[in-house]
């Protein structure tokens, strides 16, 4: 199952490098990794996605916590938590597959973002689910490009 592990860190140089560390000394896989500076400019959110059951995920925490550089670690994936993710996908379109793929814009609440004359710059934003299931509503052919930002999230309170 995935899990989403949201840390804050000290905004320090090589604390990306000790946190991946842990995970790659372990053999633990990252499926997805964002960071940025928070509210307070010493410290960085970072969020990573992990696969692995309940067992994996809680010695991972308690793995992350240990870091001299982490100042908080929390499994969003165990609490009520808003998860987004952000994809810009170039697509290549004509005037046979316009009108499909518009409505594949639509139906997923994306935005077109750039236009060209035989493409498509489209952001969608969401739950990871929304963007996997919009990229796979679109004719893999017409698909030239993707950029997905990984998720990121907060806890609900």
């Amino acid at each position: 199952m995935k899990h989403i592990i949201s840390l804050q860190l000290e905004n320090e140089s090589g604390a990306l490098s000790r946190v991946a560390g842990l995970f790659s000394a372990r053999g633990f896989n990252i499926e997805s990794l964002t960071v940025a500076p928070t509210n307070d400019e010493t410290l960085s959110r970072m969020t990573i996605v992990s696969v692995g059951d309940e067992g994996i995920i809680e010695q991972i925490v308690k793995q992350l916590d240990k870091l001299i550089d982490v100042v908080q670690v929390t499994n969003l994936t165990a609490a009520e938590h808003i998860e987004r993710e952000l994809v810009l996908v170039k697509i290549d379109v004509n005037s046979s597959s316009q009108a499909q793929i518009d409505k594949h814009i639509e139906e997923y609440a994306g935005k077109i973002v750039d236009v060209s004359k035989d493409t498509y710059t489209v952001e969608v934003v969401g739950k990871s689910q929304k963007v996997s299931d919009f990229l796979a509503s679109i004719d893999a052919n017409k698909i030239l490009e993707v950029s997905r930002t990984g998720v990121t999230g907060v806890c609900r309170e």
